[in-house]
Parts: C-alpha cells; structure tokens; sequence
C-alpha cells in the first residue's frame, strides 16, 4: 500500500493530549485499512504530522473522523526512505526507560532547515574539458561537502545536477556547516588554480507538508531559489530563519518583502521563461510594479537587470539542455525562449566563453 503524511494544525493542546488522540485512531484503523506507522508533534509550533500505510487519502480522512473527529489540513503521498532521510525516523521513538508515562508522549517538531548548495558556472574552460567529462569535478569536492556535513550532524537528502540538498534539525547549525563549506573551498580554490569550486547556498526552513503535494516541497525549492540568485561565496538566508551572529561578510537574510518580491519574479520566469514573447511588461502588470520599480528590486536582489535576469535563467537552461541532448542548437534556441539561434549563440558565447556547438561537442 502506499504511505502517506498529513498535517494537523492543532495549536494550544499538550503532546499528552496528542498521544491520547493518537490512541484513538489506533483502535480504528483496522476498519479503514490504514496502519499508522508514527507522528511527530511538537506543543511550540502546534503541528502534528502522522506517517500512515493506507489505500487511499480518504481512508485516512474516515479514520481520523471517526476516532476524534479531527480531520487532517492536508494528505501527501511521500516516500519511505525520504521521510527516513529528512526526519530520521519512520518508526515510533523507544520510550524512555526514565519515563513514568505508560504510553510513549512524543514532543518532536518535524520542521527542518534545508540548505541547497548551487555550483556557479562563470565559464567553461576547453581545455578543462578536454582532460574530463562535465559532473567529474563535482565528484572531486565530495569529499570537502560530506566531511563538513558529517561533522555538523545533517543529512544529506541528494545529489542534484547542480549540487546538493541537506537537512538540518537546528538553522544555526545549517548555517554554520554553510561557512564551513565555502571556507573549504576558498582553502582548495587557494591551493588548486584552475580547479577552483565556484558555489552558493540558500538556506529555508519549513515543515514537511505544505501548500504543494511534495514532501518538504516549498522549503527545497525555496532554498534553492535563494542559492539560485546567490553570487558564487555567498550564502542566502530565508526570512523564515532568525538566526543572530551570521557573518555578515558572505551571508545575507532577505527580509520578507524580499522574499515575496523574489517568489513573484521566480513563479513568472520558471513559468514562462521558454516564451520568447516574455518581457519586462509582463513582469510589471503580474507582479504590480512600475518599471522603475522592478528594476530596482531586481538589480538590487539578484545584481541584474530585468532583461538580463531572464536571459541569464534561459542560457542556464539551455546550457542543461544541451548537456541532457535535447535537440540541435537551434532547436535549442527556439525552446530556450530565442527567437534567433544566432542571437542565442552571441549570448552563450559571451557568458560561458564557448560556442554552444563546442559544448555540444565535448559533452556528447
């Protein structure tokens, strides 16, 4: 059967009172065909997340009607060993053997900090390529990443094309293992020219269901928009995160308005950046600022103008595209959101320093 997590807000009642609750629904969910796997519920944030093996959603929903009446804000299906990896745990905690309760009361919040390590391309290097294949040098600072994780207790969720994604229970910590990381590879950039690892990291917190159906949906891809618009040695923290004595030198806290203002400029260009009709009106009349104002906003967030943020995001986008062979140059032209494959050759050319049809060449 497959597993699922939904989400309670139960805000002013006590992790006893939970458990009982929790008892409730163990008495009844043989009727429904559900079998509850664990929860985590923590009194200072009021959320109570419950795993459960059930046939469907609304199982889960009959079940809890029945034994309490509380119906859950949400239902997600998740994956075992991702819930495992992120939370630690897809089973009930051992009571304590000091506990004087009869039945295990568990107080543990399910919201962690996620950090999304980005690698920054500035250019690509021929002769770097004729010694190896892309992805090789990601594998070479493995080690600088996991030593430093390994060492501040976080999890590693995953590789992605980019970098990587981890979790952490405490945000200080998150942050920390973050200065450490990039101090490494300002210390291996020092002692290896020509090898140098050029990363930012975004930095979000939140729980594990939220608005979309992906576990831990928005606080991944919150971090990675804020590694995203990140420069290379610099760390950007979620406003979602209080976290005093950062180092003011390569980390910054977007404020909220900040954070909106980005959401809205990254949910239009994720959108709609294949459309070579997209522009700068288009981003003023969506988000409801002048001209003026988004490009002060937009300079001052991500250091480009509105026009070269989109065609910045559409030249990462064709630079994976010819990596996953997704058609010729022009095809890829067209379906990164040029309107002219020679106009889309200048650009990459001036960015990465290599003619697409030479990349094409040596990543294929």
């Amino acid at each position: 059967m497959p597993i699922f997590m939904d989400r309670h807000d139960i805000q002013g009642i006590t992790a006893k009172v939970v458990a009982e609750i929790h008892q409730a629904d163990l008495k009844v969910q043989g009727k429904y065909g559900c079998k509850t796997l664990t929860y985590w519920f923590d009194e200072k944030s009021g959320l109570a997340f419950c795993l459960i093996d059930a046939p469907e959603k609304e199982a889960i929903i009959g079940m809890h009607k029945e034994a309490h009446g509380g119906v859950p804000n949400q239902v997600i299906n998740v994956e075992s060993n991702l819930v495992q990896t992120f939370l630690g745990r897809i089973t009930y905690p051992k009571v304590p053997d000091s506990s004087s309760e009869p039945d295990l009361i568990i107080n543990e919040t399910a919201i962690r900090t996620i950090m999304y390590i980005e690698f920054k391309r500035t250019g690509i290097r021929l002769s770097k390529f004729r010694e190896e294949k892309p992805g090789k040098s990601l594998n070479d600072y493995n080690e600088l990443i996991h030593q430093t994780m390994k060492q501040r207790g976080c999890r590693k969720i995953k590789d992605t094309d980019d970098g990587y994604i981890a979790s952490f229970i405490s945000g200080p910590d998150a942050l920390k293992c973050a200065e450490e990381i990039l101090n490494n590879f300002n210390e291996h950039n020092r002692e290896n020219p020509g090898r140098e690892i050029d990363a930012a990291i975004g930095i979000s917190t939140g729980a594990p269901v939220t608005g979309n159906d992906e576990f831990f949906g928005e606080t991944i891809q919150q971090a990675k928009r804020l590694s995203y618009i990140a420069g290379k040695g610099e760390i950007f923290v979620s406003s979602s995160l209080n976290i005093l004595n950062a180092n003011k030198t390569f980390t910054k806290t977007l404020k909220p308005d900040e954070e909106k203002f980005l959401n809205q400029l990254l949910d239009i260009t994720e959108k709609y950046w294949n459309r070579s009709e997209l522009n700068v009106n288009d981003f003023c009349k969506q988000i409801g600022v002048s001209k003026s104002q988004l490009y002060r906003k937009t300079t001052s967030l991500t250091g480009y103008s509105p026009n070269e943020f989109i065609r910045e995001f559409r030249l990462k986008k064709a630079l994976k595209l010819i990596e996953h062979r997704r058609g010729n140059i022009s095809e890829i032209a067209f379906e990164s959101g040029f309107s002219n494959p020679s106009y889309f050759t200048q650009c990459f050319h001036k960015r990465f320093g290599i003619l697409p049809s030479e990349y094409e060449s040596f990543v294929s």
